[in-house]
């Protein structure tokens, strides 16, 4: 796929960027040939290949799934101009 200049010069004016008008050709260029590589790489097999979350087989360190701090839920709410059954009130914004 070839970029024209014309075509830079409206990615540019949608992107607001200020281009000098002696770059256009060279940033033409350049943007030609990423394409090309894109166009490369998407005509390569990948039949065989298994799909993969993340490209180095590691695992995450999580931490335990515990409470480590007291319920402190009434000593919020007690804040709160309406509180009904342990939630929060608030009024209705949705008809």
């Amino acid at each position: 796929m070839t970029l024209t200049p014309d075509q830079i010069q409206q990615v540019a004016h949608l992107a607001r960027l200020d281009l000098a008008p002696d770059r256009v050709a060279i940033y033409a260029q350049q943007l030609t040939n990423i394409l090309d590589m894109v166009g490369q790489l998407s005509g390569a097999s990948t039949e065989a290949v298994l799909p993969m979350a993340h490209p180095l087989d590691m695992h995450q360190r999580l931490r335990p799934d515990v409470v480590t701090e007291p319920n402190q839920r009434e000593a919020f709410q007690a804040h709160a101009p309406a509180v009904q059954d342990g939630l929060y009130r608030v009024p209705k914004v949705i008809e």
